[in-house]
């Protein structure tokens, strides 16, 4: 059984209110820890033989139905979970990541602005990931939980860019909202996720 992790940003996140924040965290991202864990309690009755596995097919089967949710919401969790990870720090990059994406990009201005770009592109999630195939940094973006992400990619920021992240203090101004995500994150955590993601090395 999964449990939500608590939120605990070393400072106040630019531009979002508590009210968001809560609702955000507590209701939405809470939400889909509690649907992870009800989807692996009707998983765990087909292999107790509680629930049937006949019938099961790829255009409609009890089965189907299940797995299909079962990515979205164990997506929405995880993926909420590495969004409020890094957010709530100083916004001023620094370490081996940030050494990383200079060598990569060119700058830091580039790197932010390309990424700011791909935030604005995506209807749901921009993703800078380390790559343990490719042995690189990559930013992946996607429209639905379980849609855009690539097999074998660890996050390290992660940025909402659902409507729900920011309308309550943004309204449409979405640009606004990423330059404030951006002057928050807390760039010690994303060094922390990018060590330990280079540990992993896959050929």
């Amino acid at each position: 059984m999964f449990e939500p992790k608590p939120f605990t940003p070393k400072q106040k996140p630019k531009g979002l209110s508590e009210d968001a924040i809560t609702i955000h965290h507590d209701t939405l991202y809470a939400g889909y820890v509690k649907k992870s864990n009800a989807i692996g309690e009707e998983l765990g009755k087909f292999v107790s033989g509680e629930k049937s596995l006949d019938g099961s097919n790829p255009t409609f089967s009890d089965l189907r139905g299940i797995k299909e949710s079962e990515t979205f919401a164990r997506n929405g969790m995880y993926l909420h979970e590495w969004y409020f990870d890094v957010l709530g720090g100083a916004g001023e990059p620094g370490g081996e990541l940030a050494d990383a994406l200079v060598a990569q990009y060119g700058s830091m201005e580039i790197f932010l602005s390309y990424f700011k770009a791909n935030g604005m592109v995506a209807r749901g999630w921009a993703v800078l990931c380390w790559d343990i195939k490719a042995q690189s940094l990559q930013i992946y973006t996607g429209d639905a939980h379980n849609q855009g992400g690539v097999w074998g990619a660890i996050p390290l920021i992660v940025l909402d860019v659902y409507e729900h992240a920011y309308f309550m203090d943004y309204g449409s101004n979405r640009g606004a909202y990423i330059d404030d995500y951006l002057a928050s994150l807390d760039w010690n955590k994303a060094n922390e996720l990018y060590a330990q993601a280079k540990q992993i090395n896959v050929q």
